[in-house]
């Protein structure tokens, strides 16, 4: 089988190609913008291209050569400040490229099964007496990265009912794991802490709003979520990815705090703060369980403990980065 992911070097696009040629035989076809990262080493079964998805003509020769079984469609503005800054940008980036992902699917005559990703924040706020959220609970998005993902989701559905394309809805919750941007909450704490060790900045920890409890899964365990609804999942209908625990941004920063080699003071930094936060948004994924098997397998301590690892090792290499380019008489 061959899966075209978009977004394919992309935090959760780099996993997933991890986990496909791994554990399946598929091969792959991961596209990439603006472009691709110039040390990426390309493996076996796997093909990496240069595509601007807002380009029509460019995704449908694209899709004309891959003629892809499968398709994961990752790629997406996916950061709610931004989205905040610069609505626009957002509704563009993510609505136009799947509206040619899928009309290029229609005028060619393919038919692959296809996962749109669409996201839990589609869901708004809701009220305790709904949670943990089930995928028939009405959307309410609430910033314009939501309103994005859930034209995507019922986009996904229009082509659907009107093409037949197997168009299956996945709404993930909050994942995290190594490779993530420091833009994400997560990463962002443990860039700090781990700068903070090693003495590049004062022993505060900067934060935004940390009431909020959300539903966090690592990202290992999600990409073994999509994998396994190319394969089991029925088309048309639409999944939560879910842990199906809440957990506040406090508890993150008390685990991180307890993981550091320092002591560390916590600041709260206005800048942080968004315009809007649902307090608290945590799903079901009993669908999913259903229909493929899956249920979730790293524990959120394992996550939190490789992401501050990841930063560990990534600042200390910033740190001999110069060295390294000293001549022999430096």
């Amino acid at each position: 089988m061959r899966v075209l992911i978009t977004g394919a070097t992309g935090f959760v696009g780099t996993h997933l190609r991890d986990y496909l040629l791994a554990e399946t035989d598929w091969a792959v076809v991961g596209t990439a913008f603006p472009q691709l990262p110039p040390d990426l080493a390309v493996r076996p079964r796997e093909i990496l291209v240069e595509l601007d998805l807002r380009d029509r003509r460019a995704t449908e020769a694209a899709l004309s050569d891959v003629k892809p079984d499968a398709i994961v469609h990752l790629a997406a503005q996916s950061h709610v400040p931004t989205a905040y800054r610069d609505p626009w940008l957002t509704l563009e980036t993510n609505i136009l490229c799947q509206v040619n992902l899928l009309e290029g699917c229609v005028a060619l005559g393919l038919s692959p099964r296809t996962l749109v990703i669409g996201s839990g924040d589609e869901y708004g706020r809701v009220g305790e007496d709904a949670l943990p959220i089930h995928e028939m609970h009405p959307l309410r998005p609430e910033n314009p990265y939501s309103v994005s993902k859930v034209t995507q989701d019922v986009m996904g559905y229009q082509y659907f009912i009107s093409y037949g394309l197997p168009v299956l809805r996945v709404r993930p919750f909050n994942h995290i794991g190594p490779g993530q941007s420091a833009r994400f909450a997560l990463p962002a704490f443990a860039s700090q802490v781990a700068e903070i060790e090693l003495g590049l900045r004062e022993p505060t920890l900067y934060v935004g709003n940390l009431t909020p409890e959300r539903d966090f899964t690592d990202v290992r365990d999600v990409v073994r979520a999509y994998e396994l609804l190319l394969r089991r999942g029925r088309p048309g209908e639409v999944y939560n990815v879910a842990s199906g625990v809440p957990c506040s941004i406090a508890q993150i920063v008390e685990q991180l705090l307890a993981l550091a080699s320092v002591a560390i003071r916590v600041k709260a930094d206005p800048d942080r703060y968004r315009p809007a936060d649902v307090p608290v948004i945590y799903g079901s994924a009993e669908k999913l369980h259903a229909d493929t098997g899956w249920q979730p397998a790293i524990p959120l301590s394992q996550s939190i403990s490789d992401v501050l690892a990841e930063w560990r090792r990534r600042v200390k290499q910033r740190i001999a980065e110069p060295s390294t380019r000293q001549g022999p008489d430096d």
